[in-house]
């Protein structure tokens, strides 16, 4: 198969357990886009907490951001597609997250909101490199919602997730980012819609696709693309979805599939 476009998760995929993204992967990702391969970025962040990979790989690449929420140019800033959380939706995550105390990063318009001042909220801002709104109601919030992020204990989010996941709407994508991040989008915002949209933007089939992950926010994409990939560090329940399975974080895992598969230099 003639690839032409592949997508990458961040954490866990592209950049090793250290959170470094070795010479080896920058490289053959350079050769990849130089030789007309679309290689995208995949990631719950905004744009914003990007920014070292966008100067580092150092080419105007497409980003998944907010988990598919929003598709947009690293350098240039077009966003080429966004699906919103309506906002009454938006009012239920909210309500809900209020009603158990949980802090929330909301993110709306790429601005940063947070219903509680505390150390997680400070914690998050600095990792994002983003400053925070203080909020004490959604309503405050004059544009559409691009994403929720409940950031709390792990066996809190947990218990919160069991309780509501069956009477929440079924229009709610809710999924676990990191064991303490649960986030919520708009249905219509996944890694594998916004693939989707890629190809129809670029004019590809998306069998000349391929996704690279090693997440349950990863799955849809691995589902979706012409060749499903999952890393040797993922969990069997996303590796059994995957058609290949590549080396770990720490063995060069995404330069590995580029050379086998776009390259040809196994």
């Amino acid at each position: 198969m003639d690839y032409k476009l592949i997508a990458v998760d961040i954490d866990g995929t592209l950049l090793n357990s250290q959170g470094i993204l070795t010479e080896k992967t920058k490289k053959a990702i350079q050769e990849a886009v130089d030789a007309g391969v679309v290689f995208v970025i995949c990631t719950g962040r905004p744009i914003q907490g990007v920014k070292r990979l966008n100067e580092e790989i150092n080419r105007d690449l497409p980003f998944i951001t907010y988990n598919g929420a929003m598709v947009i140019k690293g350098k240039s800033k077009e966003i080429l597609y966004q699906r919103s959380l309506p906002k009454n939706l938006a009012k239920e995550v909210y309500d809900i997250g209020s009603k158990w105390n949980t802090t929330m990063i909301i993110w709306s318009d790429n601005k940063l909101y947070v219903n509680h001042e505390n150390d997680k909220a400070k914690e998050y801002s600095k990792s994002i490199n983003t400053p925070y709104i203080k909020i004490d109601s959604i309503d405050e919030i004059p544009t559409e919602i691009t994403k929720i992020l409940w950031y709390d204990e792990p066996e809190k989010l947990s218990k919160h997730q069991a309780d509501f996941k069956e009477k929440i709407d079924k229009r709610i994508v809710h999924h676990f980012s990191r064991p303490f991040y649960l986030e919520f989008v708009d249905e219509k915002a996944t890694k594998g819609i916004a693939i989707q949209k890629l190809c129809e933007d670029y004019g590809f089939d998306i069998a000349q696709t391929i996704a690279i992950g090693d997440g349950y926010n990863d799955l849809s994409m691995i589902q979706e693309a012409g060749l499903g990939v999952a890393m040797e560090n993922a969990p069997d329940d996303i590796k059994k979805h995957a058609q290949y399975i590549t080396t770990s974080c720490d063995e060069d895992g995404v330069a590995n599939v580029i050379y086998k598969f776009i390259l040809d230099k196994e």
